[in-house]
């Protein structure tokens, strides 16, 4: 791999570091033998990123030549905006509280080089910040009010790096490329590169440790190269090829942020964007599944001007749910009239809206997992002993005892069960879902659709076993290829 250093002047750049070739921004556009070394890496270190400068086309024909540039324009683009700093940056909060609180001042500036800070004091404020937005050279500027906050981040260029920091810049700079090298090493051509997003101090993941290493085997066996990252890895997506979340999610959260930073950056995602804005509000799946004749409990959609229909139309007991619950956490069973207004209140302070759905009492609820349009596995979610429902919270929330767990074949399972999870899962896409079902009778319900569905180790896994877990990476691998191929084509 060779590493290119590119600036407006190469006199901006009056540092040496052993294997680096520093290139002058025009020469990088114009001339053709750079556009042939399919295995160079780009440093840019113009002056200014501004729209259609010449910093900004170094970044946009670096990505074009595969040379994987340092910022990338998606990164340019989020560095102008104060919106996506701060959105990008919410989840540093309690990184910049712990680093900078011992300050006196009411302002800091930090310069990062290559995930590094000369003061050696803010390494993970500043890994941290490059992960989110990678450029060689950044400047943070912090300010405190009540508590300190990220004000402003952006990259800075050569000729702004001080004298007293060059020697620091040569070692980081030296220190980073080595790792790029290796991790290059690694890879061979045409293996591709699969991030899981699984962060261990986030509760209730997606997949516990046993089904994560089936999750690494079966990428391998299949020819991905596999990596677990976390939620301080967003900046390093464009080292991927796709990207797999195994952490619960949600839309205003990191899970979300990076399924969308994924699909900008042009990597086959599982959750897609779109399927966790979809299956992730109660709402728009009663809207959803109502419209295209999917079979579902009555359902009414509550708001403070129609409460007293809930009694009359779906009768008591009945289950009201934040549009955004999980895990049975902000689903609520209303016995009778003299609970219902108030608990539809205190919903209805978190949300415009809520779901109001008819009871229907089953000792289990089907779960369906579906990728691909195809169904893969099929599980009996059954009720706590003494409980309707498959998870018992206490009333500060904590779980205090679940259900236990049967599973079965596809071929198993009766055919209206598959049948209607397949047509309530196509109207959200064609990735991992997790459809639940109540069957009364012949009646077969669909409760919800749910993205990033569990796939643990004994349970979802245990009829297919490695089988399940070589046929989704089969699926990334296909998508991959068939990904590259559609942009070689264009």
């Amino acid at each position: 791999m060779s590493i290119l250093i590119v600036v407006n002047n190469p006199r901006d750049w009056p540092l040496h570091i052993p294997g680096v070739e520093v290139v002058p921004a025009r020469a990088y556009l114009s001339d053709s033998n750079y556009s042939v070394d399919r295995s160079a890496k780009v440093f840019n270190l113009c002056k200014s990123y501004r729209y259609q400068s010449v910093g900004y086309y170094v970044s946009l024909l670096a990505a074009a030549r595969g040379h994987k540039p340092l910022p990338n324009v998606n990164t340019i683009e989020d560095l102008k905006s104060q919106n996506i700093i701060r959105l990008l940056a919410e989840d540093l909060d309690d990184t910049i509280q712990r680093a900078l609180t011992p300050l006196s001042s009411a302002e800091f500036t930090l310069s990062i080089y290559f995930g590094q800070n000369p003061q050696g004091r803010y390494e993970t404020l500043s890994r941290q910040l490059f992960n989110l937005f990678e450029a060689p050279a950044l400047r943070a500027q912090f300010v405190r009010d009540h508590e300190w906050r990220l004000k402003n981040v952006r990259p800075i260029a050569a000729s702004e790096i001080p004298p007293e920091d060059h020697d620091f810049v040569v070692a980081a700079a030296t220190n980073y490329f080595s790792g790029q090298k290796r991790r290059v090493r690694k890879r061979t051509v045409p293996r591709y590169a699969l991030a899981i997003l699984h962060t261990p101090s986030e509760p209730r993941g997606a997949s516990d440790a046993k089904a994560l290493q089936r999750f690494e085997k079966a990428a391998e066996a299949v020819g991905l190269d596999v990596e677990i990252i976390t939620k301080d890895d967003i900046g390093r997506l464009a080292e991927f090829d796709a990207l797999l979340i195994r952490d619960t999610t949600a839309v205003n959260h990191y899970t979300y942020r990076f399924a969308r930073r994924a699909a900008a950056e042009g990597l086959v995602v599982i959750d897609d964007p779109d399927s966790i804005l979809k299956c992730t509000n109660k709402v728009y799946l009663a809207e959803l599944l109502l419209r295209h004749g999917v079979p579902a409990p009555k359902t009414l959609v509550v708001h403070r001007d129609n409460i007293d229909q809930i009694a009359t139309t779906l009768g008591l007991p009945c289950v009201v749910k934040q549009p955004d619950s999980s895990f049975s956490h902000g689903v609520v069973k209303i016995e009778n009239l003299q609970d219902l207004e108030p608990t539809v209140i205190q919903l209805l302070e978190k949300s415009e809206l809520v779901v109001a759905q008819e009871f229907l009492p089953t000792e289990f609820d089907w779960r369906v997992g579906i990728c691909d349009r195809r169904a893969l596995y099929v599980c009996k979610y059954f009720m706590v002993r003494r409980h309707w429902q498959i998870i018992k919270r206490d009333d500060s929330g904590q779980i205090g005892g679940e259900g236990s767990v049967q599973t079965l074949s596809v071929g198993e399972t009766p055919e209206e069960v598959i049948r209607t999870a397949l047509k309530a899962a196509d109207l959200i896409g064609d990735g991992l879902y997790g459809v639940d079902i109540k069957q009364i009778g012949r009646r077969c319900c669909v409760i919800e659709v749910n993205d990033n569905p569990n796939i643990d180790a004994g349970y979802e896994d245990a009829v297919l076993r490695d089988g399940l877990y070589r046929e989704i990476m089969g699926i990334f691998l296909r998508r991959i290829v068939e990904h590259k191929q559609a942009k070689h084509e264009r």
